[in-house]
Order: structure tokens, then sequence, then C-alpha cells
């Protein structure tokens, strides 16, 4: 058996470290999102569309770069570089320059467009430096985007503290943008596994989607995003306003809470990706979400209740409901027919960062303040995980589910 490349823990520290940074500006609107509304005098629905416009953003973006072969066509370092400053630079036009939606939509958008060069180029130079464990480096990957994109809510509880505007709380969560671009520029090269990424083709796209298990390792990623991208959206919402009916509580205190519950899904990112070849991919997806299905349920329910319970149940979910991310994506890369997987898998990326702009906006329509409001709209959320859970089951019965981590399915 080959030697795995030197210096490739090394490279993945690098990369995590230019996707936590790069990934900042992803929820800075999010954070602020009731003192935007307050300045602006929109609605929540209408302040939560700052962050659907990233979503857009972000799956127009994957898809140029898959359309295009960009990142074969441009150096990874470059890539990644030049996304995280565009991310960067776009939030914090956001923050100094936007009045109303009219001028931050297209801002948020510019912000996500930046972030589809950088984590999933990340993804295709991690493959390249690793084969053995590479579960495990895709799992701390995807750990730093979840902590990358908890640090907003970090900044809004420093920014609280000290009584800063809502735009300075913003602009400052651009600088780790360009010190993610510097680190890029400086630390990223391709690995000596690597191998040119798949253009998108629409003909490989169809010819993969043929396969019945490649259709249903998709409808098990499409249940997760329909959970995962609104949860992170509505969190600070939810932690606010019940945290306020089960006792006092700060500004600060509320994000510190959106912070903690966020951040803890990179202790399941990586836990997920040291156990995934292990277990399998069905087990792993089919227990995790179970548990953040269950979780938004009992949030939901629970909506000012006693702050311990409430804590415990969102950080439970705040691990589960990201634990499985990166399986689906593998699975259809073991499943998928010779020569498909990167058409598949660009148009699977495109198709659930869009269907997170409709769950994101269907929460924000059951206009979610009361209990019974919270309670619907988190079960509403639950509805992804209990489809993911029935077509990975459908998936772990196929023969050909075998093909995927070694045989454990």
């Amino acid at each position: 058996m080959p030697a795995e490349p030197k210096g490739r823990w090394r490279l993945l520290a690098v990369l995590g470290a230019c996707c936590l940074l790069a990934l900042v500006p992803w929820f800075s609107a999010a954070s602020v999102a009731p003192l935007i509304a307050a300045e602006w005098e929109i609605s929540p629905l209408e302040t939560a569309l700052l962050t659907v416009a990233v979503q857009l953003g972000f799956a127009i973006g994957a898809l140029v770069v898959a359309f295009s072969g960009a990142a074969d066509a441009i150096a990874a370092r470059r890539l990644i570089a030049g996304g995280a400053l565009l991310a960067a630079i776009a939030n914090a036009a956001f923050g100094l320059l936007a009045t109303d939606l009219l001028t931050a939509l297209p801002l948020r958008a510019l912000s996500g467009v930046g972030i589809a060069a950088v984590y999933p180029v990340a993804m295709k130079v991690l493959a390249g430096w690793f084969d053995r464990e590479r579960g495990l480096g895709v799992g701390i990957l995807i750990g730093a985007i979840t902590l990358g994109s908890a640090m907003p809510h970090a900044l809004r509880a420093a920014g609280a503290t000290v009584g800063l505007d809502w735009r300075l709380v913003v602009v400052a969560g651009s600088a780790p943008g360009l010190l993610a671009a510097w680190l890029a520029w400086r630390g990223v090269r391709e690995g000596p596994l690597s191998v040119p990424a798949a253009r998108l083709s629409l003909r490989m796209a169809r010819a993969a989607l043929a396969e019945p298990s490649v259709r249903l390792a998709n409808l098990g990623y499409l249940g997760h995003m329909w959970e995962l991208y609104a949860m992170w959206t509505w969190l600070p919402a939810f932690v606010a306003a019940s945290l306020a009916l089960s006792g006092e509580i700060t500004a600060q205190g509320s994000s510190a809470v959106a912070f903690l519950v966020v951040a803890a899904g990179a202790v399941g990112c990586i836990a997920a990706g040291a156990l995934a070849d292990r277990l399998g991919r069905t087990t792993l997806t089919i227990a995790a979400m179970a548990l953040s299905g269950s979780s938004a349920i009992a949030a939901g329910l629970l909506f000012g209740g006693p702050t311990a319970v409430v804590l415990v149940v969102l950080v439970v979910w705040g691990v589960t409901v990201v634990a499985d991310s990166a399986q689906f994506s593998t699975a259809v890369s073991e499943l998928a027919p010779p020569g498909t997987a990167g058409s598949a898998l660009a148009l699977q990326t495109a198709a659930g960062f869009l269907l997170t702009g409709v769950t994101i906006v269907g929460v924000g329509l059951l206009d979610p303040g009361t209990q019974s409001s919270w309670t619907l709209a988190f079960a509403l959320l639950a509805i992804g995980p209990l489809v993911g859970i029935w077509a990975m089951w459908r998936l772990r019965r196929r023969p050909d589910a075998v093909r995927m981590a070694g045989g454990r399915r």
C-alpha cells in the first residue's frame, strides 16, 4: 500500500483555516437580524431574505465554477483566495453601504458567489492529499465550515458587550475573509493525488440520476438541506425569544447561545467523518437525521421552557443537523456510473442550496413568535429528515449499496 503524501495534515489545517475564516460573512446578516429589521422597518421574513440571497448566490457560483471548469483552469490557491476576497468585500460593502433590501440583496448574493469558489474547491484540493482517512479529513473540513458559519454570532455577542453598531459587527466579519485570502494564496497547493475536476454535463448528470441508488442518495441530501440552513438562519430569533420568556437574557447572551449551538456542529462533523467508513453511510445518516428531526420537534415544543432543557436540546440539534453532511455526496461518488459523479454532485449542490431558500422563506411565512408558530415551523423542518431517513433506508436495502464504504452500508 503506497504511503500517504507527506504534509497532508498541515495542508488540511491550512484548508480548514481558509474555510473557517472565509465562511464568516455567510451568516453576518442573520446574526444581527433584529437590529437590521428595526432600523430598516422590515419584517423578520424580509430580513431572512438577506440569507436567502447568499444561498442563491452560492448556487449560481457553484454552477458557474462547474460549467466553466474554473477549478482546473485556475490554480486552487488563486480561486480560493479570490473567492474569499470577493465574499469579504461584498460583506463589507453590505455593512457600509446598504440602506434597504434593494441595495443589500445584490451584495449578499455576491458574498455567496465568492464562497462558492472557496469550500467546493477546498474539497477538491483535499481529495488530492487524502486517500486513506479521507472521511476524517472531509469531516474536519466541514467542521471548519460549520465553525465559520457560527462565528458571526460570537462577533455579535462581543459587539453587544461594547455597544457596537450592527454595521461595525458586519464589517468586522470581513476581516477573517481577508486573512483567508492571504492564507490561501500563501499556503494552498494541489496534492499528488489530484485529479481534474469534471465539468458539469447535463447529459452525464442525467446518466447518474438514471440510477435509482443515486436518486435515493440525492433525496437523502435534499432532506438534510431542507432542515440545515433554515435551522441556522432562524436559530438566533428562536433563542432570543425563548430565553426571554424563561428568564432575563441579554442580547450578547442569546448570541452566545446561538454561537454555541451552531459551533457544536463542528464536533458532529469530525465524529461522523471518523465513524462513517466504519459504520456505513446509511447507518450514520439515518441515525443523525433521526436525532436532528426529533430535536427540531422537541425544540419547538419546548419554546419558552426551562433554559437548561432548551439548551441541551438545541446543542443536540446543532451537533446532529450537520453531522451527516458529507456522507450524501460521498455516497453519490461511490454509486454513480464512472465519469458521471462530478456532474451529479455539481447538480446536487446547486439543487440543495436552492431548496434551502424555500424552507428559510417557508419558516418566515409562518411568522414564528409564539410557541404554536415555532412548534409548527420546526415540525415543518423535521419533514426533511423524515424524507431523508426513508430514502436512505430504501438505499440500504438495494444490492448496489455494497459499493458504499467498502461494503458497509
